[in-house]
């Protein structure tokens, strides 16, 4: 069966004026929805033509770029979509526990997701995830995921400038700052953390 262009979990116009509609329509109409045509594209008539999305991203990582690229990146951009919320949310119970252990306090987390997003040099991910018992920033660049590695993601914000740049041209730090004060679904957050497995992209 192949891999669905997973829909926004909110209206195209939900998350603005952080992320204009006008946004969303370029970077889940066109920028996801080609990730996710080029995977289905790469994998017919193979043996994963009917395998869940994190089994293509883990067997094209070893040999094959051009469909690990392709795969997931519509693996993260499922997952970013996820991350945000046009609902106000706030870190609560054991997340709040977790980030005040190995941030100091929610303040701290966001400011080096800010500064780890605004630092990283060309396209990519910041990441916030639990890596051996603690909760970790991570950025990954271009296509990289963390869908099929040790680590368990949380939460993602897309650092490609097709995420911002119709909005905010090139000023990310400004992107960043309005989804991280406005957007971030810290409800999504924890709901990976308190999960005993990850977050599957629903195919």
């Amino acid at each position: 069966m192949p891999i669905s262009l997973m829909p926004l979990p909110y209206g195209a116009d939900a998350l603005s004026p952080a992320i204009s509609s006008a946004t969303l329509d370029v970077h889940h109409g066109k920028h996801h929805k080609a990730y996710v045509d080029k995977t289905n594209a790469a994998t017919a008539g193979t043996a994963l033509e009917n395998a869940a999305l994190e089994d293509i991203v883990a067997a094209a990582r070893k040999d094959n770029p051009k469909l690990f690229n392709n795969a997931a990146q519509t693996w993260n951009h499922g997952f970013y979509w996820a991350s945000l919320s046009p609902d106000k949310t706030a870190p609560a119970g054991e997340l709040l526990a977790a980030i005040e252990r190995d941030f100091g306090s929610v303040e701290a987390l966001t400011k080096e997701l800010a500064s780890s997003g605004a630092d990283h040099f060309a396209s990519g991910w910041v990441w916030l995830a639990e890596e051996g018992g603690k909760l970790v920033v991570v950025d990954t660049h271009d296509a990289e995921t963390l869908a099929d590695t040790g680590a368990k993601p949380l939460l993602v914000i897309d650092l490609w400038e097709h995420a911002y740049y119709v909005d905010r041209k090139n000023l990310r730090p400004d992107y960043l700052k309005a989804v991280l004060d406005e957007l971030i679904n810290w409800d999504f957050a924890a709901a990976n953390l308190a999960s005993e497995g990850r977050w599957v992209y629903p195919a």
